[in-house]
């Protein structure tokens, strides 16, 4: 029986028409990329350190003076000499190593879970806004808590010294320094910011997500303190500017109840309210100031 052979398969060239384009390969963005605020942040708290330490400052127990001159809060300078800028230094300048990488290690988590609810200038924005209130509530209690000692030391220093001598009004109070008021007031803005039903995620993950931030609120408050009180108690140990916490965290709920999340929310609506918040905070800062000012006066 003949047997046909099978046909050799015809290779053809394919149509240009029909080939699809090449698709481009997505870049993969850098990791700092989806949080530039939260890095830029952690990034000058780290570099001031360093410019700390290589100037001589201590790199585990810097000295009052030490804080003081590289921008410390002292309700001394504040309120007697006129430095306001410290407000605002304060929250970049920190008392050691140990200082830096446990407030830089909550402002990391927090400013990464913050940034996509608040956009980079948000984060900005309540970084520098709730350290500022922090900072001002803690100078005001600062002030009234050693305002004595302040008079009694200077009477002594005027008894002292020939008139006209420059007073040095820092020498009673405490340096306060750290980013710590600011973080709390990330973890305060959170804490409204989850609680919004624009988010596109489970409320189960929602609920979850902003127990454990209330949890880490609570337990540092608590745990900051417990740790002033024993200090107080022995007169020996660690100082921990509660005030500035409470401050800060108090001013990161006033900020956030005007906002909008920015990750599920019309960009137009979001800006507006941020606007809004900002203009509230910063008058609210501005008119303690001055309380502030005439407090002291």
């Amino acid at each position: 029986m003949p047997v046909q052979a099978a046909a050799e398969p015809e290779y053809l060239s394919p149509d240009p028409a029909y080939i699809e384009a090449p698709q481009p390969v997505p870049r993969q963005r850098p990791s700092w990329s989806y949080a530039p605020a939260t890095y830029l942040l952690v990034g000058i708290n780290c570099a001031v350190f360093v410019a700390m330490v290589t100037h001589g400052v201590s790199a585990g127990t810097p000295t009052t003076a030490q804080l003081t001159h590289w921008g410390a809060d002292n309700a001394g300078s504040v309120l007697v000499q006129g430095q306001w800028w410290r407000i605002v230094t304060a929250m970049f300048v920190h008392v050691g190593i140990l200082h830096l990488a446990t407030n830089m290690w909550c402002l990391w988590n927090l400013g990464l879970l913050a940034e996509p609810l608040l956009g980079s200038v948000g984060v900005l924005a309540a970084y520098i806004l709730t350290g500022a209130a922090g900072n001002l509530l803690s100078t005001g209690v600062n002030w009234w808590w050693y305002n004595s000692d302040w008079a009694k030391y200077h009477a002594e220093w005027v008894a002292r010294h020939a008139p006209g001598e420059l007073f040095d009004p820092t020498a009673v109070f405490p340096a306060g320094a750290g980013a710590s008021g600011a973080v709390f007031g990330i973890a305060g803005a959170l804490i409204v910011l989850l609680k919004s039903n624009r988010l596109p995620v489970p409320p189960v993950e929602l609920k979850k997500l902003r127990r454990s931030v209330i949890y880490f609120a609570a337990v540092n408050l608590v745990l900051g303190l417990s740790i002033s009180i024993g200090t107080m108690v022995a007169h020996y140990g660690i100082s921990i500017d509660n005030m500035a916490h409470l401050g800060g965290f108090s001013c990161g709920l006033l900020f956030a109840a005007p906002l909008v999340p920015r990750f599920g929310s019309p960009r137009p609506l979001f800006q507006e309210r941020l606007r809004i918040a900002v203009a509230i905070v910063v008058g609210v800062l501005v008119l303690f100031g001055f309380y502030l000012t005439k407090f002291a006066g």
